[in-house]
């Protein structure tokens, strides 16, 4: 009971806060179609994103020609999905609670979404389920000894009022290994990294974000905000 009502509450923050607004855009990310294509995928693949948003990296699946999938506790971000990617399967539910067949999907995301799960090794484990044993996951999280964050310049994103729970790079390993994952490769996200993100807040704030975008490049992966982890299920 009490997880449902928690469960309601994120629900809630992510469809009136959120999402408040929402553009129905259709523009696919640069930074997710290179990612699409790091990951290698092609028209074989069965992609399912969890926690999927407004669908902006099934997008860059679809543009590759993966049949995609996706799941949000938003239903304004599901809708959103359904109308870009008619082609796509959405269900607005919880990622303990996945929708679809076992041995079902090639890759398996969630990016930058995992900390504000309610349980996120069950979640993990239903992201196996679903998956075929040779599936690809790909997860993003943040990182607690994200320098910023230890200099106590930077408290987290605004989500914190729904639910953040922040994890060094072991915990986050040791979460992983816990739900039947195993981590084969880590690299940093640096997709804020461009002069769109630099110039964000004005001029006013272009020189401060200009370093800041220039030590995340720097900074060796112990020290970043987020890292992308490529996984594979664990062999018993």
């Amino acid at each position: 009971m009490k997880q449902r009502q928690e469960e309601h509450e994120i629900k809630e923050f992510y469809d009136n806060v959120y999402y408040e607004k929402i553009e129905h855009s259709v523009k696919t990310s640069p930074h997710q179609l290179r990612l699409a294509k790091k990951l290698g995928i092609t028209p074989n693949d069965n992609v399912l994103d969890i926690a999927c948003g407004t669908g902006e990296f099934l997008r860059a699946c679809n543009t590759f020609g993966a049949k995609v999938s996706g799941v949000d506790l938003s239903d304004k971000a599901v809708n959103a999905c359904k109308t870009i990617l008619p082609q796509g399967e959405f269900h607005a539910c919880s990622a303990e609670r996945l929708p679809f067949d076992s041995d079902s999907f090639d890759v398996v995301t969630c990016l930058g979404s995992l900390e504000h799960f309610i349980n996120p090794v069950d979640s993990l484990k239903e992201m196996v389920r679903v998956a075929k044993p040779t599936a690809k996951f790909v997860i993003l999280v943040p990182n607690k000894d994200f320098l910023t964050r230890k200099l106590r310049l930077f408290s987290g994103t605004y989500q914190v009022d729904a639910k953040e729970e922040v994890r060094t790079l072991g915990e986050w390993n040791d979460l992983f290994n816990s739900a039947g994952l195993v981590v084969n490769h880590r690299w940093k996200d640096l997709h804020v990294v461009t002069f769109s993100w630099v110039l964000l807040n004005g001029w006013k704030y272009m020189l401060p974000r200009f370093f800041q975008a220039l030590a995340l490049c720097v900074w060796p992966l112990k020290w970043q905000y987020q890292v992308f982890h490529l996984a594979s299920v664990k062999k018993f």
